[in-house]
């Protein structure tokens, strides 16, 4: 498990942290990280990268040594059906309910102590997106991200109402 954040530039818009789970997350380089995206009710850190391309993931250990992991870069959206969508897909186990990827360059790491986050036990992944993806089809998803993903709360574009 991982939390995303990103920002819109005006400082009346909506921050976004969004938790993120299953085996979605990838290091592709020393400094260039990636994580499929899976449709969601919304599309905020989408809209937030193709505005300013601020991006923060944070990484919590939850048994072990206390430690947090945060890693600050900029972000960019690929979608499917772009030239870098097929090299990048290879690296993921592309689910019914995939959205886009989500690509960072990173330009900080930090890591502190993490000594206010509780112990917990991973006790597995939850499967409703797949079971909801798979039960709306092709069609329905893209009709719903038509509907839902494609402008931020604020009403920013995203990557998908673009088409980039």
């Amino acid at each position: 498990m991982f939390f995303v954040a990103t920002a819109p530039l005006s400082g009346t818009g909506h921050i976004n942290l969004s938790p993120k789970g299953l085996d979605c997350f990838r290091v592709l380089s020393p400094a260039r990280v990636a994580y499929l995206d899976v449709t969601g009710s919304g599309n905020e850190t989408s809209a937030h990268i193709l505005e300013n391309g601020r991006i923060t993931f944070m990484f919590c250990a939850f048994d072990g040594p206390p430690n947090i992991l945060r890693l600050y870069g900029k972000g960019y959206t690929v979608l499917p059906n772009t030239p870098e969508w097929t090299e990048l897909a290879s690296h993921f186990t592309i689910l019914p309910a995939t959205r886009q990827i989500i690509v960072a360059d990173i330009d900080l790491v930090q890591t502190s102590c993490g000594y206010s986050v509780p112990l917990y036990e991973y006790t597995g992944e939850r499967d409703h997106a797949i079971k909801w993806a798979e039960k709306k089809g092709v069609e329905g998803i893209e009709k719903y991200k038509q509907e839902k993903n494609t402008q931020s709360l604020d009403g920013l574009p995203t990557a998908l109402s673009l088409g980039k």
